[in-house]
């Protein structure tokens, strides 16, 4: 009897310990020990990634080895989205400072309002060129600088002229013969007049009697001097300018219209002007000539206004904004988005749509493109009214798109997106821009060559050269949508010199140049012939850019594997 109760006791405890071990609580919660796992379990899976750099994947939190940033978790995966959606953290939001715009058409107050932005130039109507009269040389010029003002009498130069010399003399003995042969002396005294010589000047030499060697030269107009074409001891022909003087006191605010918006102007249309160095101000100018012919490349014709500049306000080459009020069609004004939501990847225009309104859940969608007025885009087509689409941040939530495996800017195998794109992101570069970016092909270039080599290490050093010159870019003369293709520039090539795997530099080589062709392709006058070139299978056959000096095909994404694998896809002179 003893026995049987020791057993029944080690069997009651038994059950005891197997419940506490792997037994279930009454309301369906699992123990301790099975929570535990459950949690490690959570953990292990769980990886970090960073909001700028979106190829980093780390297994614990931390700070990315590129940038520096704090890691954030990365989504493992949303329910109920659609196939190209993605959902962010909120984390994630706040970090990268993602914020969106709802598109809409303008108000009522603003409907027949057409905003035109162009530039000051001097007016051609206003300007002279001060030339010589006679063959000489020059003895002295009193113009020493572009810029210097000029009075309507000064003179602006001292000629010694041979031909004037003899003419003198000419003079000097017909006026011994005026009487005898009055025909001779007037045909000489005309003959000075030719050379613009004042009466005053003639009658001194005749009276004299004696030969002048060197003339002055007066200005005929009062101005600024815009160009100074000859220097102290030249020899000039009669004709030849000496210096073109230009009134500033009216000058000409000239603005690109695009075609469908020519229907809008007509001459003595009132225009208000404004300009980034006076932004609180308005100055009323009046449309004075609009282009007859269209510029093919541009699709714009040129509104020129004429603005009153009696104090020097408006200085030549200074950018303005005009507003003029259209004609009411009776139609919705269109639609218009930030520069900075647009990502352009060279054959489409992207942006990225809100598609819940009460989460972060994101889809990116292709658009047309129209007329480019200041820091805004018309939308054509691919948006409605209404649409909440994503204007700071663009780039990061493409890089989270990326990420999670959904269609982006570096993975869409489809466009529907003409080609043209190219010529519709006009970008307004000034001629500092312009130089510094010129200044930086050369480095550039360096490095591509070295990504031909697969040399990753004078890719790192000629990226650094290329970053030195980028950075002295003034982003004050930059609109939003150029400064978001500058902060993608130094961030990639950042990466890229801090980095010393070879194929880890060409992933971001991609992105450096999606955002450094556009800038290219708008300089006026790169000094040399360059060639945009795609190969159509870099990129996980997704196709990239890249920017040579040779028509030849080198290929940086692949280097020897397939050095001549890609083409010439636009050509700049």
């Amino acid at each position: 009897m003893k026995k049987y109760i020791i057993y029944i006791a080690i069997l009651a405890a038994g059950l005891v310990l197997g419940y506490v071990f792997f037994g279930n609580s009454n309301d369906g919660t699992s123990n301790a020990n099975t929570s535990g796992v459950s949690e490690n379990s959570k953990k292990e899976t769980q990886m970090w990634t960073c909001s700028m750099h979106p190829q980093i994947m780390q297994p614990e939190p931390g700070d990315c080895p590129i940038c520096g940033m704090d890691l954030i978790p990365a989504e493992s995966g949303a329910d109920g989205l659609a196939a190209n959606e993605i959902k962010m953290t909120e984390n994630a939001i706040a970090l990268a400072n993602i914020q969106t715009t709802i598109v809409g058409a303008e108000t009522a107050e603003k409907d027949n309002m057409i905003s035109l932005s162009g530039k000051i130039k001097a007016s051609e109507e206003e300007s002279a060129v001060q030339a010589s009269y006679f063959d000489g040389r020059i003895e002295r010029l009193n113009v020493n600088y572009e810029g210097q003002e000029v009075r309507k009498g000064q003179v602006l130069a001292t000629i010694y002229a041979p031909n004037l010399v003899a003419a003198q003399q000419e003079l000097i003995t017909a006026a011994s013969l005026k009487e005898s042969q009055p025909s001779l002396y007037k045909a000489v005294r005309n003959k000075l007049k030719l050379w613009k010589l004042s009466e005053a000047q003639i009658n001194s030499i005749e009276e004299s009697g004696k030969v002048r060697e060197n003339f002055p030269i007066y200005a005929t107009v009062s101005g600024t001097v815009s160009e100074k074409l000859a220097s102290e001891g030249d020899y000039v022909k009669q004709g030849q300018p000496i210096v073109k003087v230009n009134n500033l006191n009216t000058v000409w605010a000239e603005f690109d219209a695009y075609e469908s918006q020519i229907s809008q102007f007509k001459k003595g249309q009132k225009i208000k002007v404004t300009t980034n160095a006076y932004p609180n101000k308005e100055f009323d100018a009046t449309v004075s000539f609009i282009q007859p012919v269209l510029n093919t490349q541009t699709r714009t014709v040129t509104v020129r206004a004429n603005l009153q500049n009696d104090k020097g306000i408006f200085k030549p080459g200074m950018f303005v904004t005009g507003k003029v009020e259209g004609k009411s069609n009776g139609m919705e004004s269109p639609l218009t988005v930030p520069a900075s939501a647009v990502m352009w990847t060279g054959e489409r225009s992207l942006v990225y749509k809100k598609t819940n309104p009460n989460e972060p859940i994101f889809e990116m969608q292709e658009v047309t493109l129209g007329s480019h007025t200041g820091d805004n885009f018309t939308i054509v087509s691919g948006l409605e009214k209404g649409d909440e689409v994503v204007t700071n941040g663009t780039f990061t939530v493409d890089a989270a798109a990326q990420l999670q495996g959904k269609k982006s800017m570096m993975n869409q195998r489809e466009s529907n997106t003409d080609k043209g794109s190219m010529e519709e992101m006009k970008m307004e570069l000034s001629n500092k821009v312009q130089n510094v970016l010129m200044e930086s092909i050369k480095p550039y270039l360096q490095m591509k060559n070295a990504f031909v080599e697969s040399d990753a290490k004078n890719v790192s050093a000629f990226a650094k050269s290329t970053l030195q010159k980028i950075n002295s870019i003034p982003e004050a003369e930059l609109g939003k949508m150029e400064k978001s293709h500058l902060g993608q520039i130094e961030k990639m090539l950042t990466a890229i010199a801090e980095n010393d795997d070879i194929e880890n530099q060409r992933s971001h080589f991609v992105i450096l140049n999606q955002n450094m062709v556009p800038l290219v392709m708008n300089i006026d006058e790169p000094g040399q012939q360059l060639y945009i070139q795609n190969c159509p299978m870099a990129n996980n056959n997704n196709g990239a850019f890249w920017i040579s000096t040779d028509k030849e095909i080198k290929n940086p994404y692949y280097g020897d594997a397939m050095l001549t694998c890609g083409s010439v896809i636009e050509s700049i002179q």
